[in-house]
């Protein structure tokens, strides 16, 4: 029997040096959160608002401030960042806004609806209106969008 020991040393050796920024997000994490029968006319909506410096700027001040998210998304976008004490949450972990396959997987309609309705299975709440107004909304999910950004 071959001994496998040193290609799964070599393979941890490798994943170390990655950055967690560039693992790609499991397929759970890409898993559309909007019922399937709203899906297609959700992933129409756009967001309304610029992608200027302005809104974003705004956006950052709601993600840190009133909307709360950097107290589960950290305020460095990847989810629990160093802010949250690891097992403290029940479910799937706050999403990794820096993930590139899940910044390509959702759509800004999408992100919105999940704003207003909240995510189902997890710790995600409905934020429109009670926390945020609409357009808050949107400057927020600019803000998040800036996250996958180069």
């Amino acid at each position: 029997m071959t001994d496998i020991r040193p290609m799964l040393c070599a393979a941890a050796l490798l994943l170390a040096n990655v950055p967690p920024s560039s693992w790609s997000a499991d397929p759970e994490v890409l898993r559309p959160r909007v019922p399937a029968a709203e899906i297609d006319a959700v992933r129409q909506i756009t967001n309304p608002l610029p992608a200027t410096p302005g809104i974003i700027e705004q956006g950052r001040r709601l993600f840190e401030g009133k909307a709360f998210c950097r107290a589960c998304h950290g305020a460095d976008g990847k989810g629990l960042g160093g802010d949250i004490e690891p097992g403290s949450l029940k479910g799937p972990l706050p999403r990794n806004f820096t993930d590139k396959d899940w910044q390509a997987a959702r759509t800004d309609g999408e992100l919105f609806w999940i704003l207003k309705n909240g995510s189902k299975g997890t710790a995600m709440a409905p934020f429109i209106p009670l926390v945020l107004t609409e357009e808050e909304a949107w400057q927020v999910l600019r803000y998040v969008r800036s996250f996958g950004q180069p």
